[in-house]
């Protein structure tokens, strides 16, 4: 597993785990506990996806020791404040079951976001986590709040895939050495890209699946990638893509591919996030 270095020096995979749209708990819990004994190490989960409590209890029925994991949660919106920020992040652990989180994002650019900010660097420099961050920041959000706290974001969680590419936010993102998480990285299954012709060719070429070229082309650009499925043998498949390298032909011919336009329009309303929490994956 490859790891990337983010801005306060904490290792993370460049590979891991999502558990968006998997609220039954046994299914949850079983997809989680599949995917760490497969090898990852990183797991993303959300106050709003509702499935917690299951991702702690797999996160322990597993045996792995808890040094050797990366795991993610996110303030939701109605949480947004200084005050409901520290009581959200205490509830949200007691359903983890953990004495420390890795990762802890605002899920979205709404309401008393600096509120939220101060509240978990408070919890950064007590060491309750060990990195901070965002998602689906806008690059006027995110400079912003990059500019006017005390510690920059180590992460961004927006839309990455194929069709979607996110190159002038990324180019931000670098110079602020805030690191890249892509959401939906398999474009979650729309317009027929499991059936795309250009990254078939690439695919026939390695002796290897779509799902795994794309995975691989992301982690290639230095894009952390977090796949969801709640079925083993694609959640191994995704895993497996740490054998193979595209060329420098095969990143630009996936480069070509990018509409710079999101799947669910602007991702940074309501209507949107509430469009792709309806929608589904058929990489599941």
């Amino acid at each position: 597993m490859d790891t990337i270095t983010l801005n306060n020096g904490v290792q993370m995979p460049m590979l891991g785990f999502g558990v968006f749209q998997v609220p039954d708990a046994d299914q949850c819990e079983q997809s989680v506990f599949d995917a760490i004994t497969t090898g990852y190490r990183l797991i993303d989960t959300a106050a709003s996806y509702m499935n917690e409590e299951a991702v702690g209890r797999a996160v322990r029925r597993s045996g792995v020791p808890r040094s050797e994991l990366f795991i993610t949660t996110k303030l939701w919106v109605q949480d947004a404040g200084y005050e409901k920020t520290k009581a959200s992040f205490e509830r949200q652990m007691k359903l983890l079951n953990l004495d420390y989180l890795d990762l802890y994002l605002i899920h979205q650019p709404y309401s008393d976001v600096y509120g939220s900010w101060r509240a978990m660097e408070d919890l950064y420099k007590e060491g309750r986590i060990r990195a901070i961050g965002v998602c689906n920041f806008p690059d006027v959000r995110l400079v912003d709040l990059a500019e006017f706290n005390e510690v920059v974001p180590a992460i961004n969680q927006v839309e990455v895939h194929p069709f979607c590419q996110q190159n002038a936010i990324k180019k931000i993102m670098n110079e602020y050495k805030i690191q890249m998480e892509a959401w939906g990285p398999l474009a979650e299954g729309q317009r027929d890209i499991f059936k795309n012709d250009v990254l078939s060719s690439i695919g026939r070429k390695y002796g290897k699946t779509i799902a795994q070229v794309i995975l691989r082309w992301h982690v290639q650009r230095g894009v952390v990638a977090i796949p969801k499925s709640v079925h083993r043998e694609r959640i191994v498949e995704n895993y497996s893509i740490w054998d193979f390298n595209l060329s420098e032909e095969d990143m630009n011919a996936i480069a070509a591919m990018d509409t710079n336009q999101s799947l669910y329009g602007d991702t940074f309303t309501r209507a949107a996030a509430v469009k792709r929490f309806k929608s589904r994956t058929i990489h599941e």
